[in-house]
């Protein structure tokens, strides 16, 4: 880190606070699910409010890789930088205006209609933003460095994760349920605005990408950055396979991370108190874990760190699933938390480095923003499939999500098993 230019170091600040906001406000839906959905989808069944309200939220989701794939065209022919700036203020836009909406009872189905209908804009931009962050920082990195700072960039979600459950906990704390419900959760969405508006600042000084620029100037850009990756039979090879690795890891991620606030409420019967303690050492896990894996990819290969994590997951996930379950122990419950979350999130950490290295500069952002997002069309079902297994009372409870991670975790080994090593690769 200390090598870094300074112009490298506002680019790597730039593209970790975008990603840091777009975990901020996915996690901010999260968080708020369990106390929110009957504002929104009023109904005397439980499980029936939940689903619809994670239906809106996998909205988010599958929205991605539209965003991905239409923003990630625009990055190849105009350029990162630019792109970073549109999609920090469309999503920022969308965080805070999800604190304005109105409930069921003041509209109602105009309400969740206008919930969808955000939750819809705000993937769109989001699908965008990866992509172009995750390039513009491989693309000024060096080859012996670009494993750490994958997994420092990649981490930048669970840090958005960790200042949104300390501002859940923050608010929960200073608000009685009743008023939570009514003005607090509104907040929590306010607050997003914050760190887009520092990551704006940021990215309007960082320079664009010379590696793209090199290529703009050798009137090398290519005009239809989309057509190209699936108009090949070597770019369609390239992205379905890597399309297999970050589809299992979504599933995995989305399993556990993207259900873990609801799982712990509903079904564990852990208190609302003790939920963001928990969530605050899960984040936290797989904040240091994704720079670990990054850092590991490095030494041993993007594949070989892939493979390690998820043969760990795929063995321990039902026993750490279980064990959470059946403990009443807040410093149990948070041992098989922090070894849950390290097995089956922390192979995100070479991500953006394994993407950058596959593709080629001239699609390298459309190919990773929609390989990356691409696999939440896989992923983003994990929470409502864990919410339908769970539904099912008996002995499969304690151990849906374990099942749920290790369908993810075997996905993964397939697509480490198929794709080649790529961190000797030089990206020009």
């Amino acid at each position: 880190m200390s090598n870094l230019t300074k112009s490298q170091r506002s680019v790597l600040l730039g593209s970790f606070l975008g990603w840091s906001l777009d975990g901020y406000d996915l996690v901010l839906m999260l968080l708020v699910i369990p106390l929110i959905s009957n504002l929104f989808f009023p109904s005397g069944n439980t499980t029936f409010s939940l689903l619809a309200t994670f239906a809106a939220y996998v909205v988010t989701l599958i929205m991605r890789p539209v965003g991905g794939a239409f923003f990630g065209n625009f990055g190849d022919k105009i350029g990162r930088k630019k792109i970073m700036i549109v999609t920090i203020l469309g999503f920022s836009a969308a965080t805070f205006s999800t604190g304005l909406l109105p409930t069921w009872t003041m509209v109602g189905i105009l309400a969740p209609v206008l919930l969808v209908a955000l939750r819809f804009t705000q993937g769109f931009f989001a699908g965008g933003e990866w992509g172009s962050g995750a390039v513009i920082a491989m693309e000024m990195s060096s080859k012996n460095s670009r494993g750490l700072l994958s997994g420092i960039l990649q981490s930048g979600y669970n840090f958005g994760y960790i200042m949104a459950s300390v501002v859940y906990f923050f608010i929960m704390s200073s608000f009685p349920e009743s008023q939570f419900t009514e003005i607090g959760w509104r907040i929590m969405f306010f607050s997003g605005m914050i760190p887009g508006l520092i990551a704006l600042f940021v990215r309007f000084k960082m320079k664009e990408s010379e590696t793209w620029l090199e290529k703009y100037h050798q009137k090398k850009i290519e005009r239809t950055p989309v057509r190209k990756i699936f108009s090949t039979g070597e770019g369609r090879k390239r992205f379905f396979l890597a399309l297999v690795i970050t589809a299992g890891l979504m599933y995995s991620y989305y399993t556990t991370m993207g259900f873990f606030p609801t799982f712990l409420q509903g079904y564990v019967n852990v208190s609302k108190s003790e939920v963001p303690a928990l969530m605050i050492v899960a984040t936290t896990t797989s904040f240091f874990g994704q720079i670990f894996a990054g850092y590991a990819s490095q030494k041993i290969g993007r594949m070989k760190v892939l493979t390690l994590f998820a043969i760990s997951a795929a063995i321990l996930a039902i026993p750490l699933v279980s064990g959470l379950y059946h403990t009443t122990s807040f410093y149990e419950r948070s041992l098989y938390t922090l070894a849950l979350i390290f097995v089956a999130t922390s192979g995100f950490g070479p991500i953006p480095a394994f993407l950058s290295e596959r593709f080629p500069t001239e699609v390298r952002n459309s190919a990773s923003g929609l390989t990356y997002n691409g696999g939440l069309l896989f992923g983003a079902w994990a929470p409502l499939i864990a919410i339908s297994m769970l539904s099912l009372k008996g002995y499969l409870t304690p151990i849906a999500l374990g099942v749920n991670v290790l369908i993810g975790s075997l996905v993964v080994i397939l697509g480490s098993r198929i794709n080649p090593e790529t961190k000797d690769v030089d990206i020009q």
